[in-house]
């Protein structure tokens, strides 16, 4: 049984076609990120999981509990952090980690105070003079005090500095350790690319790639910088090598090209034989990967093809 499984998930907001038929599996121990730009459905898929609307079609559970006529015993199991808190403004940030957690049915008291001294928060004022960054503290304090089997994070990082979204990166692995699943939504891709084992990317209500960032970069093109004393011979001919540039430098002949999967060893192995100065190969950055699947659209946004 997976933690998540939703199939052929339908949902219309108006004129708007949220949800187009998305497919979504989330193992159970599993850190599963949850990629696309606003608007693609990602909000409206965790909220269909939350049981909080109801789809047109298409069927969504939480480790086998069907997520609309089951949802108050798929909620025992998980629990969850938006991306924009609203808290009760006359309550201290203590006071409304401890009704969060009574809400989730209890939490761990010890790891309750470990976590609020971890994300710098100050749980004595009162909610109202919080900024979003400490608002966004307490729901995740609030949501990590809680042993759940399931972690939903709908950009759980936003308003938080980087140091804070490192601490919260932390008890994300630990989660993993401990054997939990979690989904992350996040726009911040290298957040997602230090954290989860498989990656969806949806556009539009669909997901359209799934998969390991193995899996995924295994589509795209690895980019390889080398500098030797002289050209190196034959890169030119192998098939795979793309968009290759020679460039004569005081320190020796750079060499930069990009190049299939299948491609690599040989093109590799022809500088190598060069004797290379230095050597150097980068794989695809999930921000290379993000982009790649959304050159098809024809939108352009800020002067950038998506």
């Amino acid at each position: 049984m997976h933690a998540i499984e939703a199939g052929g998930l339908h949902k219309r907001f108006g004129r708007t076609q949220a949800l187009d038929g998305l497919d979504l599996t989330v193992r159970q121990g599993e850190v599963h990120g949850f990629l696309g730009p606003n608007g693609a459905g990602k909000s409206t898929t965790i909220r269909a999981l939350l049981g909080q609307l109801k789809l047109d079609s298409g069927r969504a559970t939480i480790f086998g509990l069907d997520c609309w006529t089951q949802a108050v015993r798929a909620h025992r199991r998980l629990t969850y952090v938006p991306g924009d808190v609203a808290l009760w403004p006359g309550l201290t940030g203590g006071s409304c980690i401890d009704i969060l957690g009574r809400l989730q049915g209890g939490m761990n008291p010890a790891r309750r105070n470990s976590l609020i001294e971890r994300f710098e928060l100050d749980p004595t004022k009162r909610t109202r003079t919080y900024s979003k960054g400490n608002r966004q503290k307490v729901a995740l304090v609030a949501a990590l005090s809680v042993e759940a089997d399931l972690y939903l994070f709908d950009e759980p990082t936003a308003g938080l500095d980087p140091l804070m979204e490192d601490v919260f990166q932390q008890c994300v692995r630990e989660l993993k350790e401990a054997g939990r699943t979690v989904l992350l939504s996040s726009h911040i891709l290298s957040e997602v690319e230090a954290l989860c084992d498989r990656v969806s990317i949806v556009r539009r209500g669909v997901v359209v790639r799934e998969g390991t960032l193995g899996d995924l970069r295994s589509h795209t093109l690895t980019t390889v910088g080398a500098i030797t004393e002289a050209p190196v011979p034959g890169l030119a001919g192998i098939d795979g090598v793309l968009d290759l540039t020679v460039d004569q430098q005081p320190d020796g002949v750079h060499t930069r090209f990009r190049v299939g999967r299948a491609a690599l060893p040989a093109a590799v192995g022809c500088i190598a034989s060069a004797d290379p100065r230095t050597l150097t190969v980068e794989p695809p950055s999930l921000d290379e990967l993000f982009l790649t699947n959304y050159r098809a659209d024809t939108a352009v946004a800020g002067g950038v093809r998506l």
